[in-house]
């Protein structure tokens, strides 16, 4: 029987972090693994959308891994997303990260060129058996990955039996209880786990059965999604959805910025807490001049909505 316990729970998907030169900033990755530490989430999805992945190399991918490690280990469970536009360099990632001793390895499919259902699986397949002691996530996202994962697809997966979640960001919530029924029906009870993906329906993925979240806003606001987590373990609905209104009415805010999402959001932990991230890789556009009032007013929501959290 898995262990899914470790994967229950608000675990952010963790941000790309580069110095004035751009280049990859382990302090700053330190810093942010400290501060997610002290903000009690459950974990972290490293190397991921949020991270930039596809705008990295693999050796910084490795260097931003090790970096989180250094914190993490023992203290925050740690997935590691591996997938490269190519087999070797997923398979050298993978092999890494398993090196370093994290809990989860996780991959999109392959995208641009559309494969068939053997040709996906044989590259998961690959990077699992390169982390063979090390458990894999299947990462679906197929509004932005061009493939999404179908249930012979997964019924394939599931014959390799470090699968063991799916970390699920395509938009209708029934799909959480069909791979969830499915990976049960494969893995037995508790015996898989199903992450809600998309943030501003936390709430709704977690009443269809998933296990936890991974999410791209979840380290500017953990409390609002440790809160409706908790709410939610206690059945209380309707406070749960209030807070999900609070976090989907500030995404809505900070996407108002003509800079890219993950940009407006290193800005406001900087001023926030202190922490210096940088800004986005190009082609991602930075902040533009005009953005500041949509910072300033998504930190002043922020805190109101924290403290409505604290109250409910």
């Amino acid at each position: 029987m898995k262990d899914i316990t470790k994967y229950q729970g608000v675990i952010p998907a963790f941000y790309a972090c580069y110095d004035k030169e751009g280049n990859i900033s382990t302090d700053g990755v330190r810093a942010l693994t400290r501060h997610l530490i002290a903000k009690g989430v459950k974990g972290v999805y490293v190397g991921g959308s949020s991270g930039e992945c596809i705008y990295q190399h693999p050796d910084e991918r490795k260097a931003v891994l090790e970096a989180v490690m250094s914190e993490a280990k023992g203290k925050l469970t740690v997935i590691a997303h591996v997938a490269c536009n190519n087999t070797a360099d997923s398979v050298a990632l993978a092999a890494h990260a398993e090196a370093c001793g994290v809990d989860a390895i996780a991959a999109i499919p392959p995208i641009y060129f559309h494969l068939p259902v053997h040709a996906i699986a044989d590259y998961w397949n690959a990077m699992s058996a390169a982390a063979p002691h090390t458990e894999f996530v299947i990462y679906n996202i197929p509004q932005l990955a061009g493939t999404a994962l179908t249930m012979p697809l997964l019924d394939e997966m599931l014959k390799n039996p470090n699968v063991i979640a799916v970390k699920n960001s395509s938009m209708p919530t029934q799909d959480i209880q069909m791979f969830k029924d499915e990976g049960i029906r494969a893995r037995g009870e508790d015996g898989f786990a199903v992450f809600n993906g998309p943030d501003e329906q936390f709430v709704c993925g977690l009443a269809m059965g998933a296990d936890g979240g991974i999410g791209g806003t979840y380290a500017v606001m953990p409390e609002l999604y440790l809160k409706m987590y908790a709410l939610m373990g206690r059945g209380e609905t309707a406070k749960a959805r209030e807070l999900q209104y609070e976090a989907d009415r500030i995404i809505y805010k900070m996407c108002e910025a003509h800079g890219n999402l993950y940009a407006v959001q290193k800005e406001i932990l900087k001023r926030m807490y202190g922490l210096d991230l940088g800004g986005v890789r190009a082609p991602l556009p930075n902040l533009a001049a005009g953005d500041e009032p949509v910072v300033l007013e998504s930190i002043a929501m922020i805190e109101a909505a924290v403290k409505k959290a604290a109250a409910l």
